[in-house]
């Protein structure tokens, strides 16, 4: 019964928290200046989802068979190695990656992408690599016993078995993905980074928040649109959500 009632007393507190900020926000105009910006958001928003999903969907395609090739036994010696040249994208920060890629590629939509690339493979080639190794041992000989090819125990049996794991790293891929993209503004590819660095630069709040409260509903979105796709497309047997 106390846990009930310290539970009930919490939403009520923030119900309240969330009626007192709407009354402030009314009174003091800053609804209003925020849907001043609505159009340039609609428009940017479009620019950051476009990058996201170049960057992102060229990730996911390299990303998985690199994953899926460096899991192969004839791998074995040189798979962690190779993981941690691919760790270099995540350890230099994202800003220095996205700079030398500028230095390189130019200014533009072009640099940006490959930046976002490279930073967002790792999390997608680690978990696809994590997931075919942790595959039961007894599955994948039950499956040569009775004469599957390795093309089709890796497509049958490692595949279903790991897609769990491969989903959680697009997850984590891509809402890393998301929440990096306004960096892409400041070397001319556009997306909500430009509300929000404008904002900063003008010490603009409503104009920052324009940028950065749909960036975090964009990040939202996607992780709950790949957690829906993962709950539908990963067999009962090795999907937590579904058991």
């Amino acid at each position: 019964m106390p846990t009930l009632n310290l539970s009930g007393a919490i939403r009520l507190l923030v119900l309240l928290a969330v009626f007192l900020a709407g009354v402030w926000s009314q009174s003091s105009g800053v609804i209003d200046d925020f849907l001043f910006y609505v159009p340039d958001i609609k428009y940017l928003a479009v620019q950051h989802l476009w990058l996201t999903a170049m960057s992102g969907g060229l990730a996911i395609l390299v990303a998985i068979p690199l994953g899926i090739w460096l899991s192969r036994p004839s791998m074995a010696r040189i798979a962690e190695s190779m993981m941690q040249i691919l760790n270099v994208g995540t350890t230099i920060p994202t800003l220095a990656v996205l700079a030398l890629s500028m230095s390189f590629l130019g200014i533009g939509t072009v640099p940006a992408v490959f930046g976002l690339f490279i930073a967002t493979l790792l999390p997608i080639a680690r978990n696809t690599y994590t997931g075919l190794k942790g595959v039961d041992p007894a599955l994948k000989e039950a499956a040569a016993g009775i004469g599957m090819s390795p093309a089709q125990r890796l497509l049958r049996v490692e595949l279903p078995n790991a897609l769990y794991v491969i989903f959680a790293g697009i997850r984590t891929a891509l809402a890393i993905n998301i929440g990096t993209v306004p960096l892409a503004f400041l070397i001319g590819a556009g997306g909500l980074g430009e509300l929000i660095f404008t904002g900063i630069a003008l010490y603009d709040t409503v104009m920052m928040l324009a940028g950065a409260i749909p960036t975090a509903l964009l990040a939202i979105a996607v992780d709950m649109l790949i957690a829906i796709t993962a709950f539908l497309v990963v067999p009962r047997g090795v999907n937590p959500g579904r058991s």
